[in-house]
């Protein structure tokens, strides 16, 4: 980093963006020191609790164009920035087979509703194609046959979340970044407060999610509840979404014969456990895809909150010696390369700032 560029930098909060953040800085030459309230592994971020999806198609019909033009850009980014990890693991971090969207015979018309919007949302059919009930016997041979077709969305990918929180974790360690846990702090221009004392950085980058939330920023939680659950009675190649009238599930296959199942969407700031009507659900309408996954084991019912303001849409607020990033929402994977390639950016002072009239909108 050039002299005019902030050099020690703290970033608070080491979730998904935070842990990202740290790292690029760190690739760039800055000298890091993130903090995370809890612990940093397992981490009690939201992007530990999600599946991990990259799907800015089937996004698309429910959010902001802005959010699907943005998930374009971390289909692109993603496999860039992964191939840079040092990674000992077999298994890859990221999969990019494309995503299938199902429904059942009677609820047909959801699928066929869905895939109205979607034509209406990016005006021609790009990026996905009809399927038959033979293709998808093919593309998955172990879903119940009674799906007569389906909308295969050809380019949208999925990355193994937990590992990945990790193998950034490993890579700030050992490029020099200090990590903190089990520390809350306070926030402020070119300072980080703590219960034991105060540093000063040249930039304080505030990424505590949830943690930031305060009357005058506006910011909800949405609790969102996954299952996750382990056999080897079945195999997907790729996430299969199903459309049903009163809820829409997906299934995202894991390393290990593990399958991450969600995702309920609820105005509340409840962390309690999984409700009964959540967990049956989740577990019915997952045994509707596959009989198979009758005799899967439960592992996990997780909660979390997904940070979000009143447009469901991330912002980055920005002032001397301090900027603020938060409201991933439910789009954490899908929208965190946009912003952290944005704030990268901004701090290196270059003439192409991405994405900058949706990031610093309202």
């Amino acid at each position: 980093m050039n002299s005019k560029q902030p050099n020690s930098i703290a970033i608070a909060g080491a979730g998904l963006l935070g842990r990202l953040l740290a790292w690029r800085l760190l690739r760039a030459g800055a000298r890091v020191t993130l903090y995370e309230a809890g612990a940093l592994s397992p981490s009690p971020a939201a992007a530990f609790t999600a599946a991990g999806m990259i799907s800015p198609l089937s996004e698309a019909v429910v959010s902001e164009y802005a959010v699907y033009e943005m998930g374009l850009f971390a289909l692109r980014q993603w496999p860039q920035w992964l191939s840079e990890l040092h990674h000992p693991s077999l298994t890859p971090l990221f999969s990019q087979r494309g995503s299938l969207v199902v429904a059942h015979p009677q609820d047909v018309s959801e699928l066929q509703q869905f895939a109205q919007e979607l034509h209406f949302v990016l005006q021609k059919p790009v990026g996905y194609r009809w399927v038959t009930r033979e293709e998808i016997r093919q593309l998955e041979p172990d879903l119940h046959e009674g799906f007569h077709n389906g909308l295969l969305l050809e380019d949208e990918g999925h990355i193994d979340n937990r590992q990945l929180l990790d193998v950034l974790l490993n890579e700030i360690r050992t490029s020099g970044g200090e990590c903190i846990e089990h520390c809350p702090v306070t926030v402020s221009a070119h300072t980080i407060t703590t219960k034991t004392d105060q540093r000063t950085y040249d930039l304080v980058i505030d990424c505590r999610g949830m943690g930031a939330k305060n009357p005058a920023n506006q910011l909800r939680g949405v609790r969102g509840e996954t299952l996750h659950v382990e056999t080897r009675e079945i195999t997907l190649q790729r996430p299969v979404r199903l459309m049903h009238p009163r809820y829409q599930l997906y299934i995202v296959p894991k390393p290990d014969h593990r399958f991450v199942i969600g995702a309920t969407q609820i105005e509340s700031e409840d962390r309690s456990p999984v409700t009964l009507q959540s967990s049956l659900e989740l577990s019915s309408a997952l045994y509707t895809l596959s009989p198979a996954f009758a005799e899967a084991r439960i592992l996990e019912l997780g909660v979390n909150l997904r940070p979000a303001f009143m447009d469901n849409m991330p912002k980055v607020d920005s002032q001397p010696g301090l900027m603020c990033a938060n409201g991933l929402f439910r789009h954490g994977f899908l929208l965190a390369p946009a912003v952290v390639s944005y704030i990268v950016a901004c701090i290196q002072d270059t003439s192409e700032k991405p994405f900058q009239s949706i990031l610093t909108a309202r």
